[in-house]
């Protein structure tokens, strides 16, 4: 596209605010370069310390094995969902993808409450077998079980969506040639699909470096874990901030692979023009062994995670265990998580903009600037802005709005990701028509810009809602005084080890956040 250059309007309305956005996003972690360059040597001497070696090589040790282990799940449930004639293959698209909506904080303590000390198999099995103790899950073991199981469809959906643009006629020729189903997908489908595996492995090792909360209740010291006890111990912060940017650096080494892996997998795929839908391959004899694949996946990780909370709800009522104040917790997260989304979306319009309609080297910058977010784990945002709020800004410390600039920062990149691409599918032409017309370039946007790009702005809302409405470490820290979430309430419940007390907001915030999600997997799956 031929690159446009801007009007003093365009300057006012899209630029100015999308520079301010970018310097707010790069606010804390400046400040954490200040805090840990002001830090004596003894902070620093940290980083030749052995311990945090082994925390680094624990947390890449678990990011690896997470990713292999969702590698084995993804790959035949996403073949399966999309090229196989297995029975009920639209539901199995629409649950398999569930499991994100799970935080870890939940999943973990689910299995604590079921596998762990006095959980509820062990309950059963000391009265009927005087069972008194079952194997330690607590450590390495726990944390990989639970984040496979949230994480695999990060994976799952990236194949499933290279599976489907696919070209049949690489298939045909490869079974004119003698080879069977079997080594047609290993000779012609899977190279086609490594881009895409790499692209959701990449996804998974993100999601493992960020994760606090499986890592805490199952006792893993990763970087997040020692982060956040560093900060809740010791008065001076600046390890903590030193400890951070060694994960964030370890956060962006990851980021550069992800990016060089797109860039090659959109040059591989530049000559692609399939426009046929790809075959569906018959199962035969395997047609029962997968659907029971795939039954088992779903009963791991949705069914008996729903059936435990229900139940622990139940055994909590009956009890008479209090439940809390889970109304007034439900409307703050309600809250908390609309007013983010609504907020982030405001900001992504502009940068997503400037990016498709006016690429230059500073458009360029400013977007992959809020890409720089990724790199910034939510235990990583909430410290920053406490040095920064508690010392600069005090009037705005533990308030809502330094919250919801915390998730402004954090999931901004999700937004901007969705309207953008629904941005680019916009021809340009139809806009620069209505402004020859006499159209000013806010009607434009009102009457042509908006209802096409409204798909993405959707997209964009839910899937921001549904991450904002799961993260904990930034809530944790950084919400006001008294301001209670669902999500808090789970982690206080928890950490007393109230299993009924943590239930109800659990199963809320699964229920809440699986609608955005349900809704546009299905819209997805009704386009094939």
């Amino acid at each position: 596209m031929k690159t446009k250059r801007p009007s003093l309007k365009s300057v006012f309305v899209l630029w100015i605010p999308s520079i301010l956005i970018t310097l707010g996003i790069l606010l804390p972690l400046i400040y954490l370069v200040i805090r840990a360059y002001d830090a004596n040597i003894d902070a620093w001497s940290l980083l030749l310390k052995s311990s945090t070696i082994k925390t680094l090589g624990r947390t890449v040790w678990l990011a690896v094995w997470v990713t292999l282990f969702s590698i084995l799940v993804a790959l035949p449930l996403a073949w399966l969902t999309t090229r196989s004639d297995i029975p009920f293959k639209r539901m199995w698209a629409i649950l398999t993808p569930l499991p994100l909506v799970i935080p870890s904080y939940v999943g973990a303590y689910l299995l604590v409450s079921m596998l762990g000390p006095r959980g509820m198999v062990q309950q059963w099995l000391e009265g009927s077998l005087g069972i008194s103790r079952l194997p330690e899950i607590y450590g390495f073991p726990g944390a990989l079980y639970i984040l496979t199981v949230l994480s695999f469809p990060f994976i799952l959906l990236s194949i499933r969506s290279s599976l489907q643009r696919v070209d049949p006629s690489l298939e045909e020729a490869s079974r004119s040639l003698g080879n069977n189903a079997w080594q047609t997908f290993w000779k012609v489908i899977f190279p086609q699909l490594k881009p895409a595996i790499l692209t959701g492995s990449l996804l998974v090792v993100l999601y493992v470096l960020r994760d606090f909360g499986a890592v805490s209740i199952m006792r893993y010291n990763t970087f997040t874990r020692v982060i956040y006890i560093q900060y809740q111990s010791s008065f001076d912060r600046s390890t903590a901030a030193i400890l951070s940017l060694v994960l964030v650096s370890l956060t962006i080494i990851i980021l550069i692979i992800k990016q060089v892996s797109q860039n090659r997998a959109i040059i591989e795929r530049s000559d692609s023009k399939n426009t046929r839908p790809p075959p569906i391959i018959p199962l035969g004899k395997w047609r029962w062994p997968a659907l029971i694949f795939c039954s088992s996946i779903v009963i791991v990780t949705l069914i008996i995670p729903g059936s435990n909370l229900i139940y622990w709800v139940l055994r909590g009522v009956q009890a008479g265990e209090k439940i809390g104040n889970l109304w007034e917790a439900t409307q703050n997260s309600i809250l908390a998580s609309g007013l983010a989304a609504v907020l982030i979306l405001i900001a992504a319009i502009p940068i997503a903009i400037i990016s498709v309609r006016y690429p230059n080297k500073l458009s360029g910058m400013i977007e992959r600037t809020t890409y720089l977010s990724f790199a910034l784990p939510g235990i990583v945002v909430a410290l920053a802005l406490v040095f920064f709020g508690s010392n600069y800004v005090s009037a705005l410390y533990q308030s809502l709005p330094l919250l919801l600039f915390a998730y402004l920062v954090l999931f901004l990149p999700e937004a901007v990701g969705s309207v953008k691409t629904s941005l680019q599918q916009i021809n340009p032409n139809l806009e620069e028509a209505a402004r020859s017309l006499g159209s000013q370039p806010f009607r434009v946007f009102q009457k042509i810009t908006f209802p096409l790009v409204r798909p993405g702005l959707v997209a964009g809302f839910g899937l921001v809602f549904l991450t904002t409405m799961k993260e904990l470490s930034a809530t944790l820290i950084l919400s006001p005084i008294g301001y209670k979430t669902l999500a808090i309430g789970v982690w206080d419940a928890v950490s007393e080890a109230f299993f009924a007390r943590a239930a109800a907001p659990a199963l809320l915030i699964i229920l809440i956040s699986s609608v955005p999600l349900a809704l546009m997997t299905f819209r997805k799956e009704r386009k094939y």
